[in-house]
């Protein structure tokens, strides 16, 4: 049965097609955490922004474009506050002597840096309130508000969302950065109040203000919450395609329950909502990662015959589902399909191809996939990376690997560096563990405590007692808490080894007390 619905759906030709130009390098740096749902196992659509902050999204490479003198005094900044991050009035005293001159460009840049120490970041952007003749502006304010909420501190960030409000530089995307923080820790009642509370910053709410609140809930698999405040705003919003959409790709894509997908699809229909190509995309995303290849089939061909385009991000779920399914041929013939109806393959295309294959150890093929994309002048993702870093064998892939995306203009991210972080502690590569932690401020990355706990965690397990210790005070140094588990294995290390000391001490005095173990 399968045949017949690949048949229908798939011309009869085979191959890639032929490159469309030369390689580009560099011609542009993809978003690195967004825009790329197929990676993960097709595309939905209408819900979720494209970044964990975004709009404000934090510019890494910010520092790289200020004068010297500026860049200096972020380095400058920087190393004040992270050094005296848990204490306030003394990371006060350091940031007072550190010697920089607070502006927009150097605060901008220096909460980028410190964007993963909330004490450290709170602290420099107190500092540089207090300097005279500066006035924090929009995009500082909206950096350090983005922190605040992204870390929990609620009450901070709304007494600093009020001076944003007095000062003008309040705006309704501040207001969605807060309420996607709310919806992040699971308090669907603050996201509400956040919402109800815009035209006290002189904003009404609107459709859109309203469709974020929606995607926010569901990003964050409060899905349900989301369905009952759509199906009782009527009133105030009523129904139309786009809502539903933002819902049923909750289901779909965030939740993946095809169970739940299948019963507001249905609603859909019973309350007469029309189902577009985000629609038929959303619920094709949902078979594609439950593995029903069938089901993805039927669906694709169902929609064009109610005479819906396939769209890029139906195309691309389409064929990860085709890879995912061990039909790589009939996923290759598909991208030719899509050039044919001259819906042109980007990077999640490809990386359709290449994810599926690396999980199923198809490295060989997927390299080739990679080395098509090239060809095409399409960038790979940090996602591609990612699947291909996830296969590699040895150290020496891995570096040629981080090279290549260095040479490509795509940085790593954090769970880049855990993701190998980890698989070099595997491995008992502990030179390369170190190096890439030295590498992390040369991509404008500050560690965050999920990074801490992976090297400690990893050097306890390879035996590097001393250096886990260190980095565990380091980590609290920064403000970061420990898990529990952490502070149990070191502070039982730690106590064993005092205990050794205090025992070698008295055996050294000529005491009774000795360390040698009992011969069995």
């Amino acid at each position: 049965m399968l045949h017949r619905f690949l048949a229908r759906a798939i011309p009869l030709s085979t191959g890639l097609p032929k490159p469309l130009s030369p390689l580009l390098i560099g011609v542009s740096r993809l978003a690195t955490s967004s825009g790329d749902p197929v990676a993960d196992g097709g595309g939905g659509g209408g819900g979720g922004g494209s970044g964990e902050d975004d709009p404000f999204s934090f510019p890494d490479h910010h520092q790289q474009q200020l004068p010297p003198d500026v860049a200096r005094g972020v380095d400058a900044v920087v190393a004040a506050a992270e050094a005296k991050a848990s204490k306030a009035a003394d990371a006060a005293r350091a940031l007072d002597r550190c010697g920089a001159e607070a502006s927009e460009p150097l605060v901008v840049a220096a909460l980028a840096r410190l964007r993963n120490s909330c004490a450290a970041a709170h602290a420099a952007f107190r500092w540089a309130v207090s300097q005279p003749g500066y006035a924090p502006g929009r995009r500082a304010s909206h950096s350090m508000l983005a922190i605040l909420a992204k870390h929990r501190r609620f009450d901070d960030a709304r007494a600093l969302l009020d001076e944003m409000r007095r000062a003008s530089t309040a705006s309704p995307a501040a207001v969605l950065l807060l309420i996607r923080r709310h919806c992040a820790a699971r308090d669907v009642a603050g996201a509400v109040a956040a919402f109800r509370a815009l035209p006290s910053f002189g904003f009404h709410p609107g459709i859109a203000e309203y469709h974020g609140l929606l995607s926010a809930l569901c990003r964050y698999k409060n899905v349900q919450d989301a369905e009952h405040l759509l199906m009782s705003s009527q009133k105030e919003f009523p129904f139309e395609t786009k809502s539903f959409n933002i819902v049923l790709n909750g289901w779909c894509n965030i939740i993946c329950s095809v169970r739940e997908a299948k019963r507001f699809w249905s609603a859909m229909q019973n309350l007469g909502i029309d189902r577009d190509v985000v629609s038929y995309g959303s619920m094709i995303s949902c078979f594609s990662k439950s593995g029903s290849l069938d089901s993805v089939m039927k669906l694709f061909n169902r929609m064009k015959e109610a005479g819906i385009a396939a769209d890029r991000k139906v195309y691309n779920a389409v064929v990860f589902a085709l890879a995912k399914g061990r039909c790589v041929d009939e996923a290759k013939m598909l991208v030719q399909t899509m050039e044919e109806k001259k819906v042109a393959p980007d990077t999640s295309t490809y990386n359709s191809l290449i994810g599926p294959l690396c999980k199923s150890r198809q490295v060989q093929e997927a390299m080739e996939m990679f080395d098509a994309m090239l060809q095409r002048g399409l960038s790979p993702s940090v996602r591609t990376f990612h699947a291909l870093l996830n296969v590699a064998r040895s150290p020496i892939e891995v570096f040629d690997l981080l090279d290549k995306m260095k040479e490509l203009h795509c940085d790593p991210e954090m769970d880049t560096y855990i993701m190998l972080i980890r698989k070099f502690c595997r491995w008992k590569q502990h030179e390369s563990v170190e190096k890439l932690w030295s590498a992390m401020p040369a991509n404008g990355l500050s560690p965050d405590r999920s990074a801490y706990i992976v090297l400690i965690h990893g050097l306890f397990l390879n035996g590097r007692l001393e250096a886990a210790a260190k980095y565990y005070e380091e980590m609290k140094d920064k403000g970061f808490s420990p898990e529990k588990k952490t502070e149990e294995m070191i502070q039982a290390w730690l106590a064993g080894r005092e205990l050794a000391k205090a025992s070698a001490s008295v055996r050294t005095q000529g005491g009774s007390v000795s360390l040698r173990l009992p011969r069995k």
